[in-house]
Formats: structure tokens, sequence, C-alpha cells
């Protein structure tokens, strides 16, 4: 029987995927990095572990990408957070799943600090029951590391969770953690890209009209 939900929150449940690239691109350049939007774009999704070493070649663990880690957070904090708005559905879509007696939960590549900001902008920062950040985790997804610390945090079995995300690396950290997923497009990526979800929809409404039909809404589930 399903008894949680773990939601990914960029991309799936406010539109910020855009944003998150270009902070980092702003990051960059400030720092003499030539490092394109469409470089940084599909990397998003990631967390700073595997985004920085793939855009310029350096550790996140280092003195120079601590620094930027550093100042890629507050300029997505000052530039960009306050203009972030929820996907439509999104706050309805947590609000149904609570209201079927399932756990709302979080798990994200985002750090503690940014995490409150991002479920402030989605408009479900007090319907969610537990969270899982980049903190809790030593790897960031694709590693299944944040999923699993999810699990753990909420108390739900990996068999009776379903994981929504809009990247192919919640799809991957959700299978690898043993966890269905079901995939939103609304994070800019097409259904090939999506492969291994259990069930693809646009974004919150459109998984909230067909919610019966889906992994949360059917009888067996």
């Amino acid at each position: 029987m399903l008894q949680g939900v773990i939601f990914d929150i960029d991309g799936t449940l406010v539109d910020s995927n855009d944003a998150h690239a270009q902070s980092w691109v702003d990051t960059f350049a400030e720092a003499d990095y030539e490092v394109p939007f469409e470089v940084v774009r599909p990397l998003i999704g990631m967390g700073a572990d595997k985004l920085l070493p793939k855009a310029i070649g350096i550790r996140h663990d280092s003195k120079e990408g601590e620094k930027l880690l550093k100042r890629r957070s507050e300029i997505f904090r000052e530039s960009y957070l306050p203009r972030l708005r929820p996907f439509p559905g999104s706050r309805s879509l947590v609000l149904r799943v609570r209201d079927d007696g399932l756990k709302a939960i979080v798990a994200t590549s985002a750090k503690d600090e940014e995490l409150k900001g991002l479920l402030r902008a989605a408009e479900v920062d007090d319907l969610m029951e537990e969270r899982a950040t980049a903190s809790d985790a030593k790897r960031s997804k694709p590693d299944p590391d944040i999923v699993e610390a999810a699990i753990e945090e909420s108390g739900v079995p990996p068999d009776n969770a379903v994981m929504i995300g809009d990247t192919p690396y919640d799809v991957e950290a959700a299978t690898r953690a043993g966890v269905r997923a079901i995939a939103f497009r609304s994070g800019g990526w097409d259904d090939a890209s999506l492969k291994g979800a259990a069930q693809i929809y646009d974004g919150p409404a459109d998984l909230l009209a067909h919610y019966d039909a889906s992994l949360l809404g059917r009888k067996d589930r």
C-alpha cells in the first residue's frame, strides 16, 4: 500500500531550473570562467558535487569550489529566488496527497538554507512533513543518497513510496533507491530522457487531472 510521496522541488513544483542555471552562469562569469547557459542547463538537477567538476573541472569541496558555492547561493537567493513562482496545481497536488492520508516528503539537491525559500515559492512550505536535502546526503542525484535519506527520515518503506521529479537524475535516484518514479516534463526534459519513470505527466496540474488513474490514485496502489 502506498504510504508516502517523495517530491523533488526545483522544476517539479516550482519553475526554477532556468534560474538555477543562470545563477551558476553568473557565478562562473564573476570568477572569470566562461561557461554558457547551454552547458549548465542540462546539469541542473544534480548537486554541486557533480555540477562543478562537469562544468569547470573543480571539486566542490576544494577551496575554490567552496568559494563558488557560497557565491552562487548568494546570487540565487538575492537575484532569482524572489521571482520564482509555483507551477499550476502544485499546492493542490500536495493537498490531494495529504487528503488521501499519504505523507508528503521532500528530497532535493538544494541546501537547507535555500529549501525554505523554494518551499515558500512553491506555496507548499506548510504541507511537507519530512525533508531530505543535500545536507543529509554524501552524494547528490543521480546517486540515491537523498532519496534513501527521505525514506529513512519518513519511515516509509521504498516499496510503499512514489517519487515525483522532473529530471533523469530524479528518475535514476528513485530507481536505485527501489522507489517507483513519476516524471514531469515541466523541468524541460523530453520523454526519452525521462525513460525509467513509471508514468510521465506535463506537470502538477496534469497529474492532478489524471490523479485517479495514476500511481497515486489507483485502487491497487
